[in-house]
């Protein structure tokens, strides 16, 4: 789960971290009352939605007094922001962060995510802040210094310093630099983050080390533990029928593609969507329903996926083990009836029970294709999307 960065800077706040005084606004006036509490001269004006290269599309607006502010407020509260990361659709700025304006004299940047290929969190630094990290990565990546953390013992102080000397932190501020990478470690720990991200960090004129933003997505399988998290969540933020997918429990990832895909067990949805990308067409979403799927859980994907405006047919590749073939047939042909599903349905099983399965399918009077094969079924379902029959 993604959080906004004037949620990210809350959660920094409970680890020490500095960062710049502010506050959220949903309104132009509220935005203008938050920077009459702020020191001031300068403010920031900032768009808050769950993407990167916001400055770049003109949510971040530096300003010199109240009147600015406020027409800034205006102009980015409520505008269809579009980044690099957003897509060309872009997304509706729903609320903004009014901060004080920092005197900047050096920007940096670091994160800390989970490298799986050595099971351990691994904190990335380099001195080429405010950029784009991945630009850094491809152009330059000698000034990409990594530092990984022992998950039994935690970070240490020497870990910390490490980064910090690589960084070149002078003296001024090194003491308060290495307590505030400390602090991210712990906060990444702590609150079962996947990510946490610190671009730019500055060193201002005055020698002070400041989280000028902040970037923070938590695993979601640890939500649970983190009721006040939890409630950070923004659906305005995510894919509308991601979001309705999560109330089932579904694992529903939306794509650009016209074959709605419903499989059971991630891997085998991948090898799905892959072969179908094989064959000409390309998938419309990733869905895992799960091993142990109920009728009204097929049900909810079925209509999750019809909701779906440019989905031209579906494949459904069942791997019959906990979720018997005859049961989930038994479930799909009571969706498609209940949903009055018209488009073009190709099915693949295999395992437990599924001669029973198939013979539901073709005993239900309904237009399913079945498949033997994870070939034959993509050559079936790509031919159903390349050569639509008109009714």
């Amino acid at each position: 789960m993604k959080v906004h960065e004037y949620q990210a800077k809350e959660l920094f706040r409970q680890f020490n971290i500095p960062v710049p005084e502010g506050r959220v606004a949903h309104t132009v006036e509220e935005a203008v009352q938050v920077a009459q509490g702020l020191a001031g001269p300068k403010y920031v004006v900032k768009a808050q939605i769950h993407a990167g290269g916001r400055g770049k599309g003109g949510g971040v607006k530096v300003v010199s007094s109240l009147d600015e502010v406020k027409t800034a407020a205006e102009a980015i509260l409520g505008m269809q922001l579009v980044t690099h990361q957003t897509g060309p659709e872009g997304q509706t700025v729903r609320k903004l962060l009014i901060e004080n304006g920092s005197a900047i004299d050096k920007e940096l940047y670091i994160s800390i995510i989970l490298d799986r290929a050595v099971s351990k969190p691994v904190i990335m630094a380099s001195t080429e802040g405010g950029m784009d990290i991945e630009e850094v990565a491809e152009k330059t990546p000698e000034k990409i210094v990594r530092e990984y953390i022992d998950p039994l013992q935690g970070i240490q102080p020497y870990n910390a310093r490490k980064i910090a000397f690589a960084l070149g932190i002078p003296a001024s501020c090194f003491k308060e630099t290495v307590q505030l990478i400390m602090g991210l470690y712990n906060c990444f720990w702590q609150k079962d983050c996947s990510l946490v991200e610190v671009n730019p960090l500055v060193i201002t004129t005055d020698g002070q080390i400041i989280a000028l933003d902040g970037k923070v997505n938590i695993d979601d399988n640890a939500l649970y533990r983190h009721k006040d998290i939890a409630d950070m969540r923004d659906e305005h933020e995510e894919d509308p029928l991601e979001v309705e997918a999560s109330r089932y429990h579904l694992n529903y990832i939306k794509l650009d593609g016209n074959v709605g895909c419903m499989v059971n067990g991630a891997g085998l949805a991948m090898a799905t969507m892959d072969i179908i990308k094989l064959y000409g067409a390309a998938p419309a979403n990733f869905l895992d329903v799960g091993g142990s799927a109920s009728e009204e859980a097929i049900e909810n994907a079925f209509r999750i996926l019809l909701s779906d405006q440019e989905v031209k047919a579906v494949l459904i590749n069942i791997f019959g083990g906990i979720l018997r073939c005859d049961k989930f047939a038994s479930g799909v042909v009571a969706a498609a009836k209940n949903l009055n599903v018209t488009l073009p349905i190709v099915v693949r099983m295999k395992g437990t029970n599924v001669e029973e399965g198939q013979q539901i399918l073709r005993d239900s009077g309904l237009a399913f294709e079945v498949a033997d094969t994870m070939q034959e079924a993509a050559e079936k379902v790509a031919g159903a999307v390349k050569n639509p029959v008109v009714a």
